[in-house]
């Protein structure tokens, strides 16, 4: 159960085109992320599996079966939102429980799957209370659990940690990623963050203007990025990507090297350079460098005591076996 397939799904409001014609499939299981920049038509696309959305053309099959014409309830699809979107005056517990109630379920089973949900997302102590009484990140799982008792096909979340601090955003990913593995069940995750897609993916689509411009494993996308905009869009910090002499030299309109496959030396190198800002975070320093032809600034990741200050000169050389080659189109070379 889970197996979800967009056969030529397209969008369009009015006469402009989102999400042109596109093919994807998801399977039983999969934890699968829509990343890309604002407006790319991630959140579309999950609405439009998820029936908030109707398609313009295409077909969206869930295990099999045609549901391109039935209503989200009748789809056995659970969608958590980025607003909790929860009721200030019910307990933690009738929130869980609002869409057993509305289906009428027995309350035996209601109990259950309530005391199964509140186990995997640590919320036993807390089904007495109210949200106003709960943190972000609680409510959040409260939202969580309300889709967990309905026991889906596959989960939809839609930018899900948007509204929480850096710190509990970390913790959240976490728990979602664990909550995956103990559920087994098919999860599609829209954010905009690719650090969030590349920690809890195990497939990643990356989106651009509604078009899908590569599917596939994080260490797939790091690896062998299909083209400039996922070379770029991948990673932390992004991947350089430089123009001109040094790119024609390699064969290529552009050449790519990531900021940890560049050596950096106070005495010898490829290319010389000028320290710009350099930002010291324990483990690592980004070193932003200035004067590097086709590139500038070029940013360089280092070991966390590498002593560099604004102005030093400075010499790089890349790991020519991690160089990545770009065709004019933007297309990788192989």
């Amino acid at each position: 159960m889970g197996r979800i397939q967009l056969k030529q799904v397209s969008k369009s409001f009015g006469k402009v085109e989102v999400i042109p014609p596109l093919d994807l499939e998801i399977n039983d299981g999969e934890f699968v992320v829509f990343v890309g920049p604002s407006g790319c038509g991630k959140s579309t696309l999950l609405r439009l599996i998820a029936g908030l959305e109707d398609t313009t053309s295409g077909t969206i099959e869930i295990d099999g079966a045609d549901a391109t014409g039935l209503p989200p309830a009748k789809r056995g699809l659970a969608m958590v939102f980025q607003s909790y979107a929860l009721y200030p005056h019910m307990t933690v517990r009738k929130n869980i429980a609002f869409p057993m109630k509305m289906a009428k379920m027995p309350q035996e089973e209601q109990d259950r799957r309530i005391a199964q949900a509140a186990t995997a997302l640590n919320l036993t102590d807390y089904l007495d209370r109210r949200p106003g009484q709960l943190s972000g990140g609680q409510r959040q799982r409260v939202a969580i659990g309300r889709a967990i008792v309905r026991e889906p096909s596959a989960f939809l979340f839609d930018e899900p940690l948007s509204n929480l601090d850096a710190a509990l955003r970390v913790g959240m990913r976490m728990e979602i990623s664990e909550l995956h593995k103990k559920l087994a069940t098919t999860m599609i995750y829209v954010t905009h963050d690719q650090v969030e897609a590349m920690t809890m993916a195990d497939k990643i689509v990356v989106l651009q203007a509604g078009v899908i411009e590569q599917v596939g494993s994080p260490l797939e996308l790091y690896r062998t990025p299909r083209n400039r905009f996922v070379a770029g869009f991948i990673g932390s910090p992004k991947m350089n990507l430089m123009e001109g002499p040094e790119a024609a030299n390699h064969g290529a309109h552009t050449i790519g090297i990531r900021p940890e496959h560049i050596d950096i030396s106070k005495t010898e190198g490829a290319w010389k350079g000028t320290v710009g800002i350099a930002e010291h975070l324990g483990s690592d320093t980004f070193i932003h460098i200035h004067g590097i032809p086709g590139c500038d600034p070029l940013t360089v990741r280092a070991g966390g005591e590498f002593d560099v200050r604004h102005g030093d000169t400075v010499y790089l050389t890349p790991q020519l076996e991690h160089l990545h080659r770009f065709d004019a189109k933007g297309l990788r070379i192989q």
